[in-house]
């Protein structure tokens, strides 16, 4: 597996790798900047293909910053192999997150951010957003980068398969279809709907994102406010009841 890397947006780099055992695209995202940023760190199993992707950007031992939205293997499996290949690297999630997982399984503490604490990087500065249960778990949390306006969005619009790197509106014909097909089979359940998750949904459309970084398929360009909201539409209809 070799991955592929595309600069979705200003010195913000797609790096895709395609598992055809899952049939669907792993993406990290690293923003190049004087502490460079990498969200999401993938599976132990695919290290070598996100080591080398980021390689083509930046020196992978400079790298500072290390997030991810929640506690699973895509997300930071590979954790302690980043750590272990960067000196200064350093995990960055929510309260939760630290406390109840990475700092008991990094090898290093993590950076536990508050709600709304910006983290800068240079010329990028990164809002972090708590966002229990939104995509996943209770430690779950995002990055926007108010800088270039793009949304780190985790498993957000999943889509199947392996599209192109960026995408418009069109995604979300796939990304009804994966959750139709989803509530039917063994992954269903996988994107609860709760009393929050409209509200979250709507406070990350405020922020009227740009760019749409998406772990498992295109990402996105355009009114990203605009696609979070039929992103609402689209779970309301499928797992909500309209309250």
């Amino acid at each position: 597996m070799e991955a592929s890397v595309t600069e979705i947006s200003d010195n913000v780099y797609r790096i895709s790798t395609f598992n055809p055992d899952f049939g669907i695209q792993f993406n990290q995202f690293l923003i190049r900047d004087d502490e460079p940023f990498l969200m999401h760190t993938g599976m132990r199993s695919m290290f070598q293909s996100a080591l080398d992707g980021v390689g083509t950007v930046i020196d992978p031992k400079t790298l500072r910053w290390i997030g991810f939205s929640h506690f699973e293997s895509d997300e930071c499996g590979a954790l302690n192999d980043w750590l272990s290949l960067a000196p200064l690297a350093q995990a960055v999630c929510s309260f939760v997150g630290a406390m109840v997982n990475v700092n008991d399984f990094a090898i290093r503490p993590a950076r536990a951010l508050a709600d709304n604490e910006v983290l800068n990087t240079g010329s990028h500065h990164l809002q972090f957003l708590a966002t229990p249960h939104v995509p996943h778990g209770w430690d779950a949390g995002l990055f926007y980068d108010q800088t270039s306006k793009t949304l780190l969005c985790s498993d957000l619009f999943f889509q199947p398969g392996d599209p192109a790197p960026l995408a418009g509106m069109e995604i979300l014909k796939d990304v009804k279809t994966a959750i139709q097909e989803g509530a039917n089979g063994p992954l269903a359940n996988d994107v609860p709907f709760t009393p929050y998750t409209r509200a979250t949904l709507q406070r990350l459309a405020d922020l009227n994102p740009e760019v749409l970084a998406i772990m498992h398929g295109s990402s996105f360009k355009g009114d990203g406010d605009k696609a979070l909201l039929e992103l609402d539409a689209i779970l309301n209809e499928m797992l909500g009841n309209d309250s």
